[in-house]
């Protein structure tokens, strides 16, 4: 019932975005942006936190007009920053957590603009990685690990913000091209080609930059430090093709391909390969 639900309510919101795409254009494109740069889950309230988060040290910043969330694990000088997903938040790596704690690092995670504790409620890939900055000047780390938009995220800003102190990142079932994720949003909507092409050019104007050269894997050539790139072969969120282009694109980064691990790729040999590397 819940599916069936689903499926009339984003057919009903792209017929109304189509209708209006002919009399109001400009309105109609800033309701699709709107919703699709908008999370519907992943936040978390302070007095209700799970359980993972509950009495872990965090630090709150500045970051924009809004604040960003931060936990802290402490360890050594040697700091890894977690970046998470899409409609997520930093209780995602708690299962991850205790195998890199095994390195004696101090672990520091973040949550998203619009996720967890942090402000907001615009998300994309630019915004977050503007985000990103702003911890890493706090906390300096010597490793970003990210998962899925935020490991997208992690890519587009060390290509952009190029780091000179990063020494390594590993980077889990991300997407690659910005015109495949609004071609899922197109279709999941049913939006028409009007409606599509009014999506694609405020996308080019938000970043500054045509959407069809926004691509992880053109920004991954740009990326000199070692990494890992890990997608699942069923991954129904991200295509395994995503992946692929990523590794292809960057020269020092290792492509490790799993299977029946879905999109959250939760597993103790993934986990233990990533702890191999970061100890390399």
């Amino acid at each position: 019932m819940k599916k069936i639900k689903y499926f009339l309510l984003t057919k009903s919101i792209g017929f109304g975005l189509n209708s209006l795409s002919y009399f109001q254009p400009k309105k109609a494109t800033k309701i699709a942006y709107r919703l699709f740069s908008k999370p519907r889950r992943g936040k978390l309230v302070k007095d209700n936190l799970p359980n993972f988060l509950q009495n872990i040290p965090s630090q709150r910043f500045f970051a924009d007009e809004h604040h960003l969330e931060t936990y802290i694990w402490r360890g050594n000088a040697h700091v890894i920053l977690l970046v998470h997903g899409w409609e997520s938040n930093t209780s995602r790596w708690e299962k991850l957590l205790p195998y890199l704690q095994q390195t004696g690092s101090t672990i520091v995670a973040i949550d998203a603009p619009g996720h967890g504790l942090s402000g907001g409620s615009e998300f994309n890939v630019v915004k977050y990685a503007s985000y990103i900055d702003v911890a890493v000047k706090q906390y300096k780390p010597a490793v970003l690990i990210g998962h899925s938009i935020g490991g997208a995220a992690c890519i587009y800003y060390q290509s952009e913000y190029k780091n000179q102190d990063l020494q390594r990142m590993v980077v889990l079932g991300a997407p690659s091209d910005y015109t495949i994720i609004v071609s899922n949003y197109v279709k999941l909507l049913s939006l028409n080609k009007r409606m599509k092409r009014f999506l694609e050019r405020a996308f080019s104007e938000k970043f500054n930059k045509e959407i069809s050269d926004f691509s992880m894997a053109a920004f991954a050539k740009k990326i000199q430090i070692p990494g890992i790139i890990v997608h699942d072969r069923e991954d129904k969120i991200v295509a395994f093709g995503e992946g692929q282009k990523i590794a292809a694109a960057w020269k020092n980064a290792q492509f490790i391909q799993t299977e029946g691990l879905g999109h959250s790729l939760h597993d103790d040999e993934v986990y233990e390969k990533i702890i191999s590397f970061l100890r390399g």
